[in-house]
């Protein structure tokens, strides 16, 4: 889709969570990856935490990120897989003030296009906590640089047209 060059791109405040037992900041490459398109693209990266595959850890993390003045969205990484310790998506939906449905479904889609079936295994989710979005991708490095690439890029882009999720920030 066309981006307006005419006019000038709004940065935006990320938070990142990876959410995991087993990872640390410096086995966490998904989060790595996520920072650092984050940062190329020109936004700002603001803070970032790894908490359990624990429902209540990921409710007070999303939570506390969303109550966070300079914060307008953030992704998570972990946690949307069918396992039973997988449980990202029941939290953001227990605190989400609006689901966004579309952004699971064309994750899906566009993974299919690259990992087949297996796409269905995951449960990638997004929503908007306190006027803040929120966007929940698997923890992979595949997953978060497909996410990034073919659909956060463009959608957290305030030239991206027709729409974006940017332009109506200020109305959430």
């Amino acid at each position: 889709m066309p981006i307006k060059t005419n006019i000038p791109f709004i940065p935006v405040g990320i938070a990142i969570i990876t959410i995991s037992d087993t990872r640390t900041n410096q086995e966490d490459t998904s989060g790595a990856i996520l920072r650092a398109y984050i940062e190329k693209s020109g936004h700002t990266f603001v803070e970032k935490c790894i908490v359990r595959d624990d429902k209540t850890e990921i409710i007070q993390a999303i939570t506390q990120f969303a109550e966070t003045k300079n914060i307008d969205v953030i992704l998570t990484t972990g946690g949307t897989g069918v396992t039973a310790r997988d449980v990202t998506p029941e939290a953001l939906e227990s605190i989400a003030d609006k689901i966004i449905p579309g952004f699971g479904e064309m994750f899906r889609m566009l993974s299919y296009q690259k990992i087949g079936t297996s796409t269905i295994q995951s449960r990638a989710i997004a929503g908007i906590v306190a006027g803040v979005y929120v966007f929940c991708l698997p923890g992979s490095n595949g997953a978060v640089k497909d996410a990034w690439n073919m659909i956060l890029s463009s959608q957290l882009d305030n030239r991206h047209t027709p729409c974006n999720f940017i332009e109506l920030l200020t109305r959430l």
